[in-house]
């Protein structure tokens, strides 16, 4: 069974990764059961394995680390609900490219919960909601804003860091990154939306669909 951990307050970005690697050797190992920690960060930048310099755009204004991670640059940091994900694929088939399509779904039925549509797109790793009431970018693509990040590494196939869903952070602190390399496109919130969900919203909408979008979802089809 899968343990769940919501865990309050800042969390220090360099002691929980160490906690959350720890976490996933014990579950290799078998001596920890698989885990899924809710959680906030103080504000912050992470580079994944794929971060260009270039897209670092304002270095000085918030601490920088290393994350080890898929992807690119990405923030986080109060109002962000962060989301650490520790499961062993080796019993729900070694497929990467399924267990983040897992992720990404089960965001989308968490959102769907509030009457969000979240989507996903083709080489934009994420969840992402169109946003029709925005003008258009310039070459006349309709704007779409993501409102989740998704970055996962394995490590003997069991899996840590995840994802990341925008409650209500402060949108101009993705101001010092190009977020996940992508220009043009913004980034969004459910309060953004001009919806007033709360984190423990955001919580209960997570525990209601994990089974059902993870656990009996495209994991369970291995």
């Amino acid at each position: 069974m899968t343990e769940w951990r919501v865990i309050g307050g800042l969390s220090p970005y360099a002691e929980t990764l160490a906690a959350m690697e720890a976490h996933a050797a014990a579950i290799a190992e078998g001596r920890a059961p698989e885990a899924v920690w809710l959680l906030e960060h103080p504000p912050l930048y992470t580079a994944g394995t794929s971060a260009r310099p270039a897209d670092l755009t304002d270095p000085g204004r918030f601490p920088v680390f290393a994350a080890g991670r898929g992807g690119q640059y990405t923030y986080h940091g109060p109002g962000q609900r962060v989301v650490y994900i520790m499961l062993d694929l080796n019993r729900r088939g070694r497929d990467v490219r399924r267990f983040v399509c897992a992720l990404e779904d089960w965001v989308i039925a968490a959102l769907a919960e509030f009457n969000v549509r979240g989507e996903r797109r083709a080489g934009r790793v994420g969840v992402w909601v169109a946003r029709p009431d925005k003008p258009p970018l310039p070459d006349g693509t309709p704007r779409e804003d993501k409102i989740a990040a998704i970055g996962v590494k394995l490590r003997r196939w069991v899996s840590f860091h995840g994802l990341a869903v925008n409650v209500e952070p402060d949108l101009s602190h993705y101001a010092g990154i190009v977020p996940c390399g992508i220009t043009g496109h913004g980034v969004t919130s459910l309060v953004d939306l001009g919806l007033p969900v709360t984190m423990a919203d955001l919580d209960a909408a997570l525990m209601r669909t994990f089974a059902t979008s993870v656990e009996n979802g495209r994991l369970a089809r291995a």
